[in-house]
């Protein structure tokens, strides 16, 4: 990208990162909870993880510029840890209804008064290493998706068989750095897994993708037919007084589905040329944090405490243990014998479990919501 194509990026309204926030993080549990999730807590440093998303985002864009899909339970904290952005753009959906839904809502708000808007659609709650890399990938993925009817995904790198995410395949190169997209896979197995990272042509999807508003419209209308015109009505009333009750009357009607299901699977299987999906390979650093376990390697790489231990107490004794994680702020911690726990406590809960087992921590959740545990919740 030219830099002149860099600096009207960074200075014009025509690029809007659009913040996906609405999730629990149940793997986070017992710090994480309905009104205090995931994307609101410092795991990596002193701000929260929303607060690092848009701050990271800001050099491409001004604040005015951020729309945040969030929940009821969610947006009184976000507001109050993002005052800079405009209030009736962090909307809060009345009932959750996966990604396609919240990104396609923000693609007809914008529709309506910007086409040809460049829109990034980014979880709340990533990691990345290195920002200035991160932010040159997002330009040129925002030059691809202005460049027509495209849809561009940042790919990561796989570093290992990880089966927890989903795979992109990639084929024919194009514009010297991006690669077509020739087919989506969700979570697959472990052979399938490591059959696809010896190929060396797939990457994990990051959830981070651009598109126009026209295109994003468009491929709603294609793909999700009876979805589209609730979304086009809810966009319409928004800004009028009429806008609280249409969203939470008719929002509740949209399918339920991720914008991968919904729109990226069909796209790609109209052929690699004909699907007009690329892939950006991206190597900035990328982690989603999604367990205690992801947590403890990731701070581990960065610190290489003594044993493999990150404790966080009030006063530390540690004989004979090796690759635990403990959470236990105020509080004289002593571990002893012991190897690859994860520990967390808080005022009214304790989990103990393996670095191993962290995956199941969300079963807890489920647990406690079937109990109807909600205080816990």
């Amino acid at each position: 990208m030219s830099e002149w194509n860099r600096k009207t990026l960074a200075k014009n309204s025509n690029f809007y990162p659009v913040i996906l926030a609405g999730g629990r993080g149940t793997r986070f549990w017992p710090l994480s909870r309905k009104k205090r999730a995931k994307q609101l807590l410092a795991l990596d440093g002193k701000q929260t993880m929303i607060q690092q998303t848009v701050g990271r985002l800001l050099p491409l864009a001004s604040a005015k510029s951020f729309w945040i899909i969030t929940n009821d339970d969610l947006r009184p904290a976000i507001l109050k840890q993002l005052p800079k952005l405009p209030k009736a753009q962090v909307l809060a959906e009345p009932l959750g209804r996966n990604t396609a839904p919240a990104i396609g809502l923000a693609a007809f708000l914008l529709w309506r008064e910007q086409p040809d808007a460049v829109i990034g659609m980014f979880p709340s709650d990533h990691v990345i290493a290195d920002e200035k890399t991160y932010r040159s990938t997002i330009e040129r993925g925002a030059e691809i998706a202005a460049g027509g009817e495209n849809i561009v995904v940042l790919g990561i790198r796989p570093n290992r068989a990880e089966t927890g995410y989903g795979y992109i395949e990639a084929g024919s190169g194009f514009g010297g750095d991006a690669l077509r997209v020739r087919r989506f896979t969700e979570k697959p197995d472990a052979e399938t897994a490591a059959a696809f990272v010896a190929a060396g042509n797939y990457f994990w999807n990051s959830g981070m993708f651009l598109w126009s508003a026209r295109t994003l419209s468009n491929a709603l209308r294609e793909h999700l037919p009876k979805t589209a015109p609730i979304l086009e009505e809810i966009a319409a009333s928004f800004g009028t007084r009429k806008f609280a009750g249409t969203f939470r009357r008719l929002y509740p009607k949209c399918e339920n589905i991720s914008v991968d299901y919904a729109v990226l699977e069909p796209r790609s299987a109209k052929g690699e040329h004909a699907g007009n999906i690329f892939c950006l390979p991206a190597d900035f650093g990328w982690n989603d944090l999604g367990s205690w376990t992801a947590l403890h390697e990731h701070h581990t790489a960065k610190s290489s405490p003594a044993e493999g231990n990150l404790i966080n107490g009030e006063g530390v004794f540690v004989l004979n243990a090796h690759g635990n994680y403990v959470h236990a702020p105020g509080k004289f911690v002593a571990v002893v014998g012991v190897s690859d726990l994860v520990v967390v406590e808080t005022p009214d809960a304790l989990l103990i479990t393996t670095r191993q087992h962290a995956q199941d921590v969300g079963k807890v959740v489920k647990h406690l919501d079937q109990k109807k545990l909600h205080r816990l919740t």
